[in-house]
């Protein structure tokens, strides 16, 4: 079976990495870092961006790990600085105590996200190019497992300075009101990327938030990009926590866009 899976998406990657492209430039995702771009998908275009991830959190008194099958974020171009954004995860979370299963495993849809994205200013000089994006997180939609009482809302302000042809950083601040959790947490990342060749990236990120009334959160995480073509790119990312929590994350996802007909 995993044979066949990988001759498929061999096959895939080969008959995708020569499709005709023109002079629009490649996609810019928000995947596979916890960094949004401040760069919108154009009007008429519609952005798919999925995965799969692994987390492991906890320590050895009581441990969660949780895999996300499929986590999909749609994004879609209405205006030249406006895009429109749906987001949908399906997971399965479960409990550890001392090496023992306890309690029932977690399966389901998390609360569906309704966001957008506004562009703000492009770069000039040393001045970033900037968006915003906000999100929120619709409890109806969650299956009974993940289901909050109430609705969350995050909102960052997007930046991303060029370096040189090869290099860039961009950064994110923002904050959070999770739905599980009504406590307000500000939100910080900071990524630096860079092209190994035209098709191949790396990037480094460092990224957390420090909630009103608790201890701050501080993670790492870097990866690959492989650009098969200007529509399709495909993703891999490994990090942990710097503080107490995230032992493991493991990450993997494609992103594809769907040109407006001419």
């Amino acid at each position: 079976m995993i044979e066949r899976l990988l001759f498929i998406a061999i096959i895939l990657i080969s008959s995708l990495s020569f499709a005709q492209t023109d002079d629009i430039g490649p996609l810019i995702t928000d995947r596979p870092d916890a960094t949004g771009s401040p760069s919108l998908v154009r009007k008429g275009f519609l952005q798919i961006e999925t995965g799969g991830f692994y987390t492991d959190n906890g320590d050895d008194n009581f441990r969660t790990k949780e895999i996300t099958y499929n986590t999909t974020l749609l994004r879609y171009g209405l205006l030249e600085n406006f895009e429109l954004r749906i987001g949908l995860d399906y997971r399965s979370t479960e409990f550890e105590s001392n090496g023992q299963q306890v309690g029932d495993n977690l399966t389901g849809t998390s609360p569906l996200l309704l966001g957008a994205k506004i562009g703000i200013a492009q770069e000039d000089g040393w001045m970033p190019k900037m968006a915003i994006l906000g999100h929120l997180s619709m409890p109806f939609s969650a299956a009974s497992d993940y289901k909050p009482e109430n609705t969350g809302i995050d909102f960052r302000f997007s930046f991303d300075h060029t370096l040189n042809e090869r290099s860039s950083i961009a950064y994110n601040l923002g904050a959070r009101l999770d739905a599980e959790n009504p406590e307000l947490a500000y939100l910080y990342t900071l990524a630096y990327g860079y092209d190994l060749t035209s098709k191949i990236g790396v990037y480094v990120e460092l990224y957390g938030d420090f909630p009103e009334n608790s201890s701050a959160n501080h993670l790492w995480d870097a990866g690959f990009t492989y650009l098969a073509n200007d529509d399709l790119q495909f993703d891999l990312t490994f990090g942990s926590g710097i503080t107490d929590g995230q032992n493991l994350l493991l990450s993997a996802g494609l992103s594809y866009r769907i040109r407006k007909n001419k």
